[in-house]
């Protein structure tokens, strides 16, 4: 047998390994999805029993259900090798958010699932997209300023639908939207493809290194201090933070630097010690997170409800529909977590916890299994560290270990702004695991 005859032997196991491993991955996904769906009904009937004759939530699980088929479906299609966890465990937690905002606070239930009908929608629009994604990378300015232009819009013409606190979404015809939640794409985006074109300049000779260092930092210092401005001018302070943790976190993964990491947490540390003396809501939040108990019916009546919904959810929980986890305001946005804590416990809080660390782990394999495709890496990784971090920021103050910063809880908390990004960023995933 001659070497072309080998050559052409081996294509065909080629292509039948590739073939073995998506039908393996479909087959994964699939049975994720089922486990989620029977998961999501069941908890749907326990409510709806609770309730006698309300079986609403079986209708919003219904709507779930054809969400999750009908992507599966059209994603088997056009995206056959993609990561089969990303997709369930999306879906699972938002499934698991809709029953839960249904409980607490069911006038959002409609708009929160239809949201996810949009969402699961515009998943499907960004992977029938050019996979190459050089539409994200080449024009990055573009996008910048259009997520620029709209936060700063809402400077002027900004409005909250609860009618106080901080006006953060630009509404039309009653349909708001939060400009700062479409920001965090596009600046992750943006510095990636920066840090991507600029890769060069990092393995510079000793002797010029801090001049190329400033070149290289400025535009990037610059475009974020923009719109770390507009989001302290607005009082957005948990998203200002969430974006300095992703351009630290950026910059060292381009540099492997250890003094950015140092530097960005003293930095951190700095404003946050002047943001005290100057800032009426951040000293509000740190006395509170400080000793809750000073002022338990007045400034800090949120979070020690909180605390006090985790303390009666236990290990186990008082179960769907059986705990009073209303008693928190706000619950069905910022402290839904509480609501989980108190009504599916310690388990169910672990379970939400280990979703987004497996959705956070799924990512950074990604941005290491596409390290010499490098925007690809830095916008896998960005993506994740935005996703695990927002999570972990809204989770922690919930729980009181660290000061409360505004966030909303990704997939779960009520908000179309916030479901419909997050779902976008899952489809980059997928599209960037499609292709590894």
């Amino acid at each position: 047998m001659n070497a072309a005859t080998l050559r052409t032997a081996a294509v065909p196991t080629l292509t039948s390994r590739q073939c073995e491993a998506t039908q393996r991955a479909r087959r994964r996904e699939r049975l994720l999805l089922s486990i989620a769906g029977v998961f999501i009904f069941c908890a749907a009937l326990s409510l709806s029993l609770v309730r006698e004759s309300n079986f609403t939530a079986l209708w919003y699980a219904g709507v779930w259900l054809l969400c999750a088929v009908g992507v599966h479906s059209i994603l088997n299609r056009w995206l056959p090798r993609r990561d089969p966890f990303l997709l369930p465990l999306a879906l699972l937690l938002t499934g698991w958010g809709i029953l839960q905002i249904e409980r607490v606070a069911p006038n959002f239930a409609a708009r929160q699932s239809t949201w996810l009908v949009i969402a699961c929608l515009a998943l499907v629009a960004v992977t029938r997209l050019p996979t190459s994604l050089r539409w994200l990378s080449h024009y990055r300015y573009l996008w910048l300023f259009i997520g620029l232009t709209l936060l700063l819009l809402t400077v002027f013409f900004g409005s909250n639908p609860s009618g106080g606190g901080p006006r953060l979404w630009l509404g039309l015809f009653d349909i708001y939207f939060q400009p700062s939640e479409l920001l965090k794409l596009l600046l992750v985006a943006f510095f990636a493809s920066y840090l991507a074109d600029h890769r060069a300049l990092l393995d510079a000779p000793t002797h010029s290194r801090l001049n190329i260092t400033l070149r290289f930092l400025a535009p990037l210092l610059l475009m974020w201090l923009a719109c770390v401005a507009i989001l302290l001018w607005q009082r957005d302070l948990g998203t200002a933070a969430l974006f300095f943790i992703t351009f630290v976190t950026l910059l060292y993964l381009a540099t492997g630097n250890l003094v950015y990491v140092f530097g960005g947490a003293a930095l951190i540390a700095a404003a946050g010690v002047l943001a005290y003396f100057v800032v009426d809501l951040v000293r509000l939040r740190v006395d509170i997170w400080l000793d809750p108990w000073r002022d338990p019916q007045g400034s800090a009546f949120q979070i020690v409800r909180s605390l006090m919904a985790f303390a009666a959810g236990g290990v186990l929980g008082q179960g769907i529909g059986q705990g009073a986890p209303s008693y928190v305001p706000v619950v069905h946005s910022d402290f839904i977590f509480a609501a989980i804590g108190e009504e599916w416990g310690m388990l169910g809080g672990l379970a939400v916890i280990a979703s987004f660390a497996v959705i956070g782990l799924r990512g950074y394999r990604l941005a290491i299994q596409v390290q010499n495709r490098v925007f690809r890496a830095y916008l896998a990784a960005g993506l994740s560290v935005v996703l695990t971090a927002q999570s972990l920021m809204i989770m922690s103050g919930v729980l009181r270990v660290i000061p409360l910063t505004g966030v909303t809880l990704p997939f779960m908390s009520y908000g179309g702004s916030s479901l419909l990004v997050s779902f976008v960023m899952i489809g980059l995933l997928l599209v960037i695991s499609a292709d590894t």
